[in-house]
């Protein structure tokens, strides 16, 4: 990683990366790269009045320090052109090729997404980021140097836009870098972000350790003399480093409520040796000296995390019995431990080609949980909670019988384990064996748990109410799919009974209607791919049967004009207000409801003297009587109304796709009736002015809440004319 006050230049990241790679045509790509870059930005200045280019420039040195492959170096210093400039992706094609413009795209598309807001756009934005990610990965390793960048550069910027870009790169970014495992990335941006965050707490760390340094310095050098000089005895060959803590780690001990002493590995020592083996008699030998503190060993050579990080872990009594962490990995497990998934790049090795998109499908649970997510029928807000259930919460590890690990969120059960391991393993399940116990399905399973399912070639399958388990969006899925596929022969049967129903209603002849033209009319139309998914479709009541019969029969009345024409021609109905609404001190008086704001039981109301036609009620809130101050009266609503009113709401919509259909839809489990819909016209969008009929405010409220969950609906509001 780059020192954030060095100057860089292209020749330092164009020998940067010849440190790595030396084919000359990749050289040349990313000079062309750089120049085209160069002539872009030309004239423009950053915030920090540096010319534009620093920026690319750095984030692709960034990238040289994962050892980045020229493509996404590339990418790197290409990653704003379209975004800034006049720049089409067609020009960008021709002159990079697709794979690099494929990549500058994606960082396009995440630079140009809002993650601030707890709003459905936050959600839809997640969802892309997530998703932009199983892609292909490069775009969010480019998006995180570019991002280190950005928060070196960050005191340019409002205390405001500080916090909330810090807050951004703490919740959204950071969780992905972990789980790439690129940890030296991971930690300087959190170090970055405590430091707008949270500024006072940064600096009294800061100001601690730096009291503390020269003594914990010296304490570490003796440690790693004797360290060094120790395992050099006994034949290792070694290279023994101190290790600094980073502040935000320290924080977040301190936040737990623990004092600066009990922080063990603030002296702490990384140990690099050439083999696996070497590893363990490493620690046998320095176990052999210094004695361990128990618990404090973890071995996560044997049992590696799910990001690829192996290293053995343990704490010494050392030197005058101070505590030493002590890490202990050969030099290809610190690269993979610093560098993560971006450890292996696509780039020429020994005559082979190393795909790090097909490492990323071997060695991260992670990667396929989320392309199996995307898969998904779920709305966005569903994908993004099991998105944060799934892989940004606390995970667990637990064993198979044979001792292989598993990555699985906290709170999962054994019905999760059964379906991360096999599908058919999950399917055929009629228990579960933990640490030797037989345990309900429904336990929540810890670390170290040893699992052993047991399954029934025979079994009818899962049970639905595994569905509520489950704590895994993977395993509903799979349960899903298995009832899915069991009513598929059902939903066939009932989605050809029902067209042929139509047909006969019709008077049309079943052989004459589909054809062989008319049938693939249909399904190219309807987007179904053969008509067993057709009938799925209208079985499941995906597609209405009056809507595939009219692709042939030209009858484009659709069942949503059907709707509007009835509900237009049905005169609204006033209801009798007699007594509902009472008057004080006057008992026989002619009361109308205001048709400018139609107010329902529920609705804080006032009365208006007519001259002539009695009083007629108002919402308090109807801009018609607030200067109206002297004819004004008092009414309130009778407590025991028991029928229903009309009130009229507007609805904006993007399009008008099946809108009626599932508007109409919302009421089927209320007692709310729709009694009149009028068309508006406005731009591109459609509105529709709609009248309902409720019993109470409370209501018309569920309802409008109800229809603002229709994917195409933009607003929802009650009218006053």
């Amino acid at each position: 990683m780059t020192n954030k006050k060095e100057k860089i230049t292209f020749e330092k990241l164009r020998e940067k990366f010849l440190a790595y790679n030396k084919e000359k045509v990749d050289v040349e790509k990313i000079t062309k790269a750089y120049l085209f870059a160069y002539e872009k930005h030309f004239g423009v200045q950053r915030l920090t009045n540096e010319d534009y280019i620093e920026h690319p420039l750095n984030v692709a040195y960034i990238l040289t320090g994962v050892f980045a492959d020229m493509t996404t170096i590339c990418a790197a210093l290409l990653h704003d052109i379209l975004e800034d400039c006049e720049v089409s992706e067609e020009e960008l094609t021709e002159k990079f090729g697709p794979e690099i413009t494929s990549l500058v795209v994606g960082v396009t598309k995440i630079n140009k997404l809002n993650f601030t807001g707890e709003n459905e756009a936050m959600i839809a934005n997640h969802r892309k980021i997530i998703v932009g990610l199983s892609e292909d990965v490069r775009v969010i390793i480019i998006k995180l140097a570019d991002r280190l960048h950005n928060m070196r550069t960050l005191w340019v910027l409002p205390e405001k836009r500080q916090k909330e870009k810090a807050r951004e790169t703490l919740d959204i970014l950071i969780p992905i870098a972990h789980r790439l495992g690129m940890n030296q990335i991971k930690s300087e941006l959190e170090d970055l972000s405590l430091r707008y965050l949270k500024p006072d707490v940064y600096y009294s760390i800061v100001e601690t350790l730096n009291q503390t340094k020269r003594e914990r310095d010296n304490i570490v050098k003796d440690m790693v003399n004797k360290v060094t000089s120790l395992l050099a005895d006994h034949g290792i060959k070694n290279e023994v480093k101190g290790r600094a803590k980073s502040i935000y780690s320290i924080y977040k001990k301190l936040d737990t409520g623990r004092k600066f002493s009990d922080i063990y590995d603030l002296l702490a020592l990384r140990v690099f040796v050439d083999t696996e083996q070497e590893c363990y008699q490493a620690l046998g030998i320095l176990h052999s000296k210094y004695r361990p503190i128990p618990k404090r060993f973890k071995d996560f050579i044997a049992m590696p995390k799910t990001n690829m990080y192996q290293s053995l872990h343990t704490t010494v009594f050392g030197m005058d019995g101070n505590l030493f962490e002590i890490q202990i990995r050969t030099y290809e497990m610190d690269k993979i431990a610093e560098h993560g998934i971006a450890s292996h790049w696509s780039y020429k090795e020994k005559g082979k080609n190393h795909s790090m998109q097909s490492t990323m499908e071997q060695k991260l649970q992670f990667f396929r949980s989320i392309i199996e997510l995307k898969n998904t029928e779920s709305n966005d807000e569903e994908f993004v909670d099991s998105v944060k259930k799934d892989v940004f919460k606390d995970t667990i590890y637990v064993f198979t019988p044979k001792g292989d690990v598993v990555e699985l969120p906290n709170g999962s059960t054994p019905i999760d384990f059964a379906y991360r391991v096999h599908t058919e393993v999950g399917d055929r399940m009629v228990g579960a064996i933990v640490n030797g116990s037989i345990v309900p399905l429904d336990y929540q399973l810890k670390d170290d748990d040893i699992i052993k399912i047991n399954v029934n070639k025979n079994s009818d399958g899962p049970n639905k109410e595994w569905i509520n388990i489950a704590k895994t969006v993977q395993a509903k899925n799979k349960i899903k799919a298995f009832f899915n596929r069991n009513d598929k022969v059902t939903n066939i049967k009932r989605g050809e009974d029902l067209v042929a129903k139509e047909l006969r209603k019709r008077k049309i002849a079943f052989n004459d209607f589909f054809n062989s033209e008319n049938t693939n009319k249909i399904l190219e139309e309807l987007k179904c791919a053969n008509m067993e998914e057709l009938y799925i479709s209208v079985g499941i009541n995906k597609i209405p049967t009056n809507q595939l019969i009219n692709v042939i029969m030209n009858d484009n009345e659709t069942k949503e004009e059907i709707i509007l024409k009835k509900a237009q021609t049905r005169e609204v109905v006033q209801p009798v207000i007699k007594n509902d609404i009472i008057v004080k001190g006057i008992d026989d008086i002619k009361i109308n409801i205001a048709s400018c704001c139609k107010p329902i039981p529920g609705d804080r109301i006032v009365g208006y003297i007519t001259k002539g036609y009695g009083i007629t009620v108002h919402r308090m809130v109807c801009p018609n009587i607030r200067e109206l101050d002297e004819r004004i009266i008092d009414v309130k609503w009778n407590e025991t109304i028991v029928k229903k009113y009309p009130t009229a709401i507007l609805i904006d919509a993007s399009n008008n796709d099946n809108l009626l259909l599932n508007i109409i839809a919302k009421t089927s489990n209320s007692s709310i009736v729709v009694q009149n819909i009028n068309a508006l016209t406005k731009g591109d969008n459609y509105l529709y002015e709609i009248v309902v009929l409720v019993e109470h405010k409370e209501d018309i409220i569920k309802f409008i809440n109800e229809v603002m969950t229709i994917s195409n609906v933009i607003s929802v509001e009650r009218i006053i004319k």
